[in-house]
This record gives C-alpha cells, structure tokens and sequence, in this order.
C-alpha cells in the first residue's frame, strides 16, 4: 500500500457513515418497506445457501394443505 493509505478502509466505513446510510434508505424505502425487503434478502440467501449445499433437493418442502372450498348454498324450498 501508498504510504498514507493504511487507515482509509477503516474510514470508508466509519460508524457515522453507516447511520448516514441508514437515514438514506429509510427515507428512500419508508419505514413499512424496509422489512419487506430484509424478508426478500433473507429468503434470497436462503434460497441460494440450499442450492450451494443441494438440500432442497433431499428435502423439498411440502405445500400447505389445500383448504376445501364453501358448500354451495341450498336451493330454495318450492312450495
């Protein structure tokens, strides 16, 4: 490294620019998206850990049972 360049990656991503991108994407996404989008990530990660390692494939996971639709309503009594 140059001289003089030993401190900068401890400065590019200093406490205080972190909360400055923090305030950032709150004021981009508001307050109700952001943990829509963590639940997105998370799920994405997920995702790609199971295809790294093939465990979806051993263990695929099973759909939520099916819910029988309303019985249709009686017909009217003719009198």
């Amino acid at each position: 490294m140059p001289p003089g360049r030993e401190g900068m990656c401890m400065e590019l991503l200093a406490p205080s620019h972190l909360l400055i991108i923090l305030l950032i994407v709150v004021i981009l996404f508001g307050g109700k998206k952001i943990p829509e989008v963590m639940k997105g990530f998370g799920e994405g990660i997920r995702s790609f850990k199971e295809g790294m390692s093939g465990t979806s494939q051993q263990n695929p996971p099973q759909p939520p049972p099916q819910q029988q639709p309303p019985a249709p309503p009686a017909p009217p009594a003719q009198q």
